[in-house]
């Protein structure tokens, strides 16, 4: 899937702002809102991070072969793109320290 999502990014990169600020924003909101909200009953720091981690990378492991069960017809280059080149790669660098602080 790394390999189809490489060569599919131009098409992402049409679709312009809007499709960049989602993949972005969304994993954002959910890994710190879990994270604030896990926070009334889970005491220890590792269990919140993992549980925000979980929270905020559920849309790059379940889309891809979601879409493809769900709508065949629909045009992976812009789900593979946006799960694995932008999305993940955020997780890992800066998310886990977002998700660490809130």
């Amino acid at each position: 899937m790394g390999i189809t999502s490489g060569k599919k990014l131009s098409d992402f990169i049409k679709k312009k702002w809007y499709a960049f600020l989602f993949v972005i924003v969304v994993p954002i909101f959910n890994g710190c809102l879990i994270a604030v909200i896990s926070g009334t009953f889970v005491t220890e720091i590792g269990d919140r991070l993992l549980l925000s981690i979980l929270a905020a990378s559920a849309s790059y492991i379940a889309i891809p072969e979601a879409m493809k069960l769900a709508a065949p017809k629909a045009n992976p280059s812009l789900y593979i793109p946006m799960t694995l080149a932008i999305t993940f790669p955020f997780n890992i660098t800066l998310g886990m320290l977002l998700y660490l602080c809130s």
